[in-house]
Formats: structure tokens, sequence, C-alpha cells
């Protein structure tokens, strides 16, 4: 895709009382209420002596099924991930949200986490997933993800390219697509709280995985880290084969392999979103890819009017972008 048809979303608009990235971000996260969801839990065993957790959404015979990874410290009660799975529960699709290492409220057992390029784990995910989901009589099978769950599907997607055909479609939003643009910028200025708030659950999991493995990273270093690049350095990176956090940054990075999708596939990302300022946003992707780059919505916002807002925009949009794509 080249540069001219990267474009912007012409139905979404943020509420006037609602300017900026900032505001546009923080208050959906914080201050709008999302429907309760009745999730049934699927615990699976990994092939490493580890778990993940799963939170599913039973639909209705012959309809579609959503995947959705959440992201970083996220979790099936993240704004977004309610308000997605509340909204195919209401048109009868079926669903899942995946919890990565750690993130559904149980520490993992394995000397690990979870990283933006985590494309293995997603890849043994959906192999697994996907001929239940058949079985199922399920007509569709799309994966989402969101911020570094949708970094590391797009991973996937590009890395597997043609393999990747088990889903219909999917859809990646606010995706973390240059990960050396991004961690530079959560590094500075204001977006310094952002990186805060992260870092409080990152390093209270890092503590709880040193009880299980002493001496698995240098503890006071680790908690003397003030921005994720320090904090990649010493636990993400050496825990999960990189030699470093440029290491780590680089060979994760999405936009690196956008040109190798084959699924249709919908990135969407705000062009005002603070974790990843417009100049890092791809210009060209491969044909199957669709860049989608809205003036606003901020950073897995995208709440619409009237006062106090909804996040209805979001999940119609990449429910119409998969029904449209497959």
């Amino acid at each position: 895709m080249q540069a001219d048809q990267a474009r912007a979303a012409g139905d979404y608009a943020a509420p006037w009382w609602l300017p900026g990235g900032h505001l546009q971000t923080i208050y959906p996260a914080k201050f709008i209420r999302t429907r309760d969801v009745a999730y049934r839990r699927e615990r699976w065993n990994t092939p490493d002596q580890d778990f993940i957790d799963l939170d599913f959404v039973d639909g209705q015979p012959a309809h579609p099924f959503i995947v959705l990874f959440h992201g970083l410290e996220g979790s099936s009660h993240s704004h977004y991930a309610r308000a997605l799975m509340a909204h195919i529960a209401s048109i009868g699709w079926s669903g899942v949200v995946v919890h990565f290492r750690g993130c559904s409220g149980e520490i993992n057992l394995a000397p690990r986490f979870y990283h933006s390029g985590d494309a293995a784990e997603i890849d043994w995910v959906l192999r697994r997933l996907a001929p239940q989901v058949r079985a199922q009589g399920a007509s569709k099978f799309y994966a989402t993800g969101v911020s570094l769950g949708a970094n590391a599907l797009l991973r996937w997607l590009g890395e597997s390219q043609q393999k990747a055909a088990l889903v219909d479609a999917a859809c990646a939003v606010s995706a973390p697509l240059d990960l050396a643009g991004g961690g530079t910028a959560l590094g500075r200025g204001f977006n310094l709280i952002y990186t805060r708030i992260f870092l409080q659950t990152l390093k209270a999991k890092s503590e709880q995985k040193l009880l299980q493995f002493p001496g698995l990273f240098d503890r006071k270093a680790m908690l003397a880290a003030r921005d994720l690049y320090t904090f990649d350095n010493i636990v993400t990176a050496p825990l999960h084969g990189f030699l470093n956090t440029e290491d780590y940054w680089k060979r994760a990075s999405a936009i690196y392999v956008l040109d190798d999708v084959t699924v249709p596939t919908l990135v969407l990302n705000a062009r005002n979103d603070p974790f990843l300022p417009e100049e890092f946003l791809p210009h060209r992707a491969a044909p199957a890819v669709t860049l989608e780059f809205p003036a606003q919505g901020g950073h897995v916002g995208f709440a619409t009017a009237p006062f106090p807002a909804h996040l209805n925009w979001l999940p119609h949009r990449m429910v119409r972008f998969l029904q449209g794509a497959a």
C-alpha cells in the first residue's frame, strides 16, 4: 500500500469537549462505564509447563468467532476488551480474550512474562483455537489485537505469511508499530505518567517472579528503573531471548513485517496517539493491509459523544471491517 493510500477514517470524530491525545486516551480508560460481560474462563497448560487463562463469550452457532489479544498489563476487564466483547455478544458472535502470561490475576509459573513480538505465543494459541472454533460451527475466525497485543499479532501475521490463513481477517488497534519510536515517546514529558502506571504493575510482578526464581535478574536495578527502556533492558529483553532493549525493540517491531502480511488486516492508529507519534506511522504495507490513521482518538480511546460518552465506535469499526474483509 503506497503512502497516498494510507487514509484517515472519515467517520470518527472526537467529542468537542475531549480535546487532545492525552484526554482521548485517559478519559475512555478511566471514566466511561462499559457493559458487564459474562465470561467463561478456561485455563490452558502451555508446552513449557506454564499456563494461560482465556475468557470466552459464548454466542450463537454458525456465527463468527473473534479472538482479542490485549495490551500491556491489560486483561479481559480492560475498557476496550469489555466494549468489544459486549458488542459481539449483542450480535450473537462468540469470542475470547486471551491473557498473556501473568495478566489474568495470577502470576504465571515459567521464568518469563510476555512481550511485544511474541509471535510464537500467538501462533500456539490460534492454532489450538482454530480447530475447536471450526468444530463448533463458527462461520468465520477472526484475530484482533490492541496495543502490545496488536503489535504481537502483526508480527505473527507478517512472519507466518500464507500460513496465517487459518484466520479469515484481522484487526490491529493502536499498535506500537515502531517500538523504538514509541519507547522514546513514553520516556519523556507527560507520557512519563503512563510509564509510571505500567511500571507499578510490572515491578510488582517482577518481585513475584523473583520469589519463584531467585536471581533471575537484578532486583535492585529493576526497582530503580524509571522508564520502559531500562526495565526492558533488565527484565523483558533477557527473559525472552533478546540481547538488550535495542535488539528487542528492533526485532519485535511490527512495522518491519507489514509488507509480508497476506491476510486482510486493518491497522488502525490515531495520529494523536501519545504512545506512537505520527512521524513513526508507516506509509506503505502489503496490499492485504488497510492503513487507517484518523486524526484523533488517542491510544485505544475513540470515545464518542454525547457526554459522558461511550465506546461503541471502535468495536463497530472492527466488526464492520472484519465482515467486509472476509
